[in-house]
């Protein structure tokens, strides 16, 4: 059956929307699963802190950098090829991963499988789009949130698990799954294309985008171990300046990544700066929670791991009331109590250490932090999209989802080394705890600073009750992975 011919309920349906389903949680369950296993991972390859930095932020970097072009190359070179393609380079950097002898290699093998990551994820919802029309498209792209979030939820679990085994099996246990997705994909998935995109591809942009945040995240990394030489300084004025030239870039190309006019809206500008406020506190939280647990508190894997639950478990049950609800009073309210919920989360993190009661002093604080998550990510993600204009939808959340990826990166690049967090610290329960408390304040902080943004910069007095494009409404389009907000299911910028 030929694209956008497919019904649910049908085989063929049912076939795609499991390779989607799986192609997606392959990359949402491995940006989570590897907080779990850094302890491991450090130990086993002897690595320092920063060397557990860069195992997170190599993956975010090129995912962050290349996530619009890979959704460009989609459009222009058929969105099932594209993703196959994906899927592929992922199973074989996860092979790399897998079989590293040190941490250099690793670092290198996650960089590699952010760029299969990169052409995979914007093909996933893309495939949905192009192969489903009106209500059948609204009812595909509601499955593959509501399965997708389970994948999310289980990931840290099953992180947890395995690397009670080897950490490496984190890694190996993706073969197989993307060798059952490519053979799926190819059976019975129908190629598609988009006829109406721009031509050409914005290869100049996408290059200044890679070196302008590498440039940021090495130089800040180098600072915050204490860097005094000149190479960290000179990397953040390379990074900063790459960045300023894509900016000029994008306003001059004929086809761009990140269209302009999107940032001439107040509203639409206003959402990413909370955006990388939240989005950043998030990513700091998530990649030091886990080591707290495991390196103060004692816990095993699979223990902290799990810690994570509730956040998802809250987020999988009420994200989609909490959407509605921002539909029918206006963004502004929640998206200033949500973030001040999660800061009062994180405050209670600082009750986590040596004698932590799972129930009494880490289930509160998730519980209070989930809560606040809940009210905050759908509402966001339901503002950037209604700020934009129908043909730039899937633009405007594919920058959303670029510009949430770059503040977790950034994050994890700063926030350590801000907090004290260096070398061996990860090994020492004292200094690691030392570390973390100050971590969760600058978090709180940054979640403060979302709140403020959002009470004084959005003003837009509701949502709208406008259908989004084809049939979808937006708060069907709310999927609400920790990683990073959803790429609306309409694809690129055309």
């Amino acid at each position: 059956m030929a694209a956008g011919e497919l019904r649910m309920g049908t085989a063929a349906g049912r076939w795609v929307l499991a390779t989607t389903v799986l192609g997606s949680g392959l990359a949402m369950i491995d940006g989570t699963v590897v907080n779990v296993a850094l302890e491991r991972i450090g130990t086993d390859l002897g690595a320092g802190f920063t060397g557990l930095q860069w195992t997170v932020n190599a993956y975010t970097l090129t995912l962050a950098a290349l996530i619009l072009f890979g959704g460009s190359l989609g459009d222009h070179l058929g969105r099932r090829r594209v993703f196959v393609i994906g899927v592929a380079w992922f199973a074989l950097a996860s092979l790399a991963c897998g079989l590293a002898p040190d941490i250099g290699t690793l670092i290198a093998a996650r960089a590699l499988q952010g760029v299969g990551g990169a052409l995979l994820t914007p093909g996933s919802l893309a495939i949905i789009s192009a192969s489903f029309h009106g209500p059948d498209r609204a009812a595909a792209v509601g499955a593959w949130s509501g399965l997708g979030g389970i994948a999310g939820a289980v990931g840290p679990f099953l992180g947890g698990w395995l690397v009670e085994w080897s950490w490496r099996a984190v890694f190996l246990i993706n073969i197989p799954l993307a060798a059952l997705i490519i053979v799926i994909a190819l059976r019975h998935v129908p190629e598609s294309r988009d006829p109406e995109s721009a031509p050409g591809l914005d290869l100049t942009g996408t290059v200044l985008a890679v070196v302008g945040l590498g440039g940021l995240t090495y130089g800040l990394t180098g600072l915050g171990e204490g860097g005094t030489g000149p190479v960290p300084l000179v990397a953040v004025a390379v990074g900063v300046l790459a960045l300023v030239a894509f900016v000029l870039v994008e306003r001059r190309s004929p086809h761009p990544l990140v269209p302009p006019t999107l940032f001439r809206n107040r509203t639409f500008s206003a959402a990413n700066v909370a955006t990388v406020l939240i989005y950043g506190a998030m990513g700091a939280v998530f990649l030091l929670l886990v080591l707290q647990l495991q390196t103060v508190a004692g816990y095993p894997p699979v223990a902290a791991g799990a810690a994570l639950l509730p956040v998802t478990a809250l987020m999988l049950a009420f994200s989609a009331r909490a959407g509605a609800l921002a539909g029918r009073i206006g963004p502004r309210l929640p998206l200033t109590l949500g973030p001040l919920v999660s800061a009062a989360g994180l405050l209670l993190l600082l009750r986590v250490d040596a004698t932590t009661s799972w129930l009494t002093d880490l289930l509160p604080a998730m519980l209070v932090f989930g809560a606040g998550l809940t009210l905050t990510v759908a509402p966001l993600t339901a503002t950037v999209l209604d700020s934009a204009p129908d043909r730039y939808a899937g633009a405007a959340s594919g920058v959303n989802n670029a510009v949430a990826r770059a503040a977790g990166l950034l994050a994890v690049a700063v926030v350590p080394g801000l907090a004290g967090i260096a070398g061996d610290d990860y090994t020492d329960p004292v200094a690691f705890d030392a570390g973390f408390r100050i971590a969760m304040v600058i978090g709180a902080g940054l979640m403060v600073a979302a709140a403020l943004a959002a009470f004084t910069l959005i003003r837009k007095p509701s949502l709208g009750e406008a259908p989004a494009p084809d049939g979808i409404r937006v708060e069907e389009c709310l999927h609400c992975p920790m990683t990073g907000p959803p790429l609306h299911p309409t694809g690129t910028p055309r």
